[in-house]
């Protein structure tokens, strides 16, 4: 799939770039300026991973009992009252599932940005899990890289007991209403 991407963001012989060149204008190098290098990278893994996310959205789409919706439509509610009312707080657990698989995904982000830039241009696109690999790869310091590797663990693992909290509260003020 980096692949795929990289070619498709080739300067200039990419199928966008030829486009641009067929419409009259001037080829762009995506992956080669530190601006729009890490915009067409994170473009890359969210085309990656949504399909994931879609899946698990889904399947908490057809876990709400049908039942519930159509009571709902019998008392009137409109599709925006249905929406907000029923079919959100039943997704939130869903929802935070997704941000968490997601923090973990692009927290860990390391062959995607390896194939497609290399972490270049200048460091623009460097991940942490790739800075990690660098350092204990290239210069031979694995005692800092599994510092590095350790400080993310401790930063994903914060950033997962604030979604936690926040979908609870959330569950708590929807068992309140």
């Amino acid at each position: 799939m980096a692949l795929g991407w990289r070619w498709i963001f080739n300067d200039p012989h990419g199928p966008i770039n030829a486009l641009l060149l067929l419409l009259g204008l001037p080829s762009q190098g995506f992956l080669s300026t530190p601006s729009t290098t890490w915009l067409f990278s994170v473009l890359a893994d969210v085309w990656k991973t949504t399909p994931f996310v879609a899946l698990l959205l889904l399947a908490g789409l057809q876990s709400i009992p049908s039942d519930l919706e159509e009571a709902m439509r019998l008392e009137g509610a409109n599709p925006w009252q249905r929406l907000r009312r029923l079919t959100l707080p039943l997704l939130i657990p869903y929802l935070g599932l997704c941000c968490l698989f997601r923090m973990a995904q692009a927290m860990g982000v390391f062959d995607l940005i390896q194939v497609l830039t290399d972490g270049g241009p200048a460091g623009s696109t460097e991940s942490l899990a790739l800075y990690a690999y660098l350092n204990a790869m290239r210069f031979l310091d694995f005692g800092y890289s599994a510092a590095v590797m350790l400080g993310m663990f401790l930063l994903l693992l914060a950033l997962s007991a604030i979604v936690l909290l926040v979908q609870r509260r959330f569950e708590r003020q929807q068992e309140l209403t």
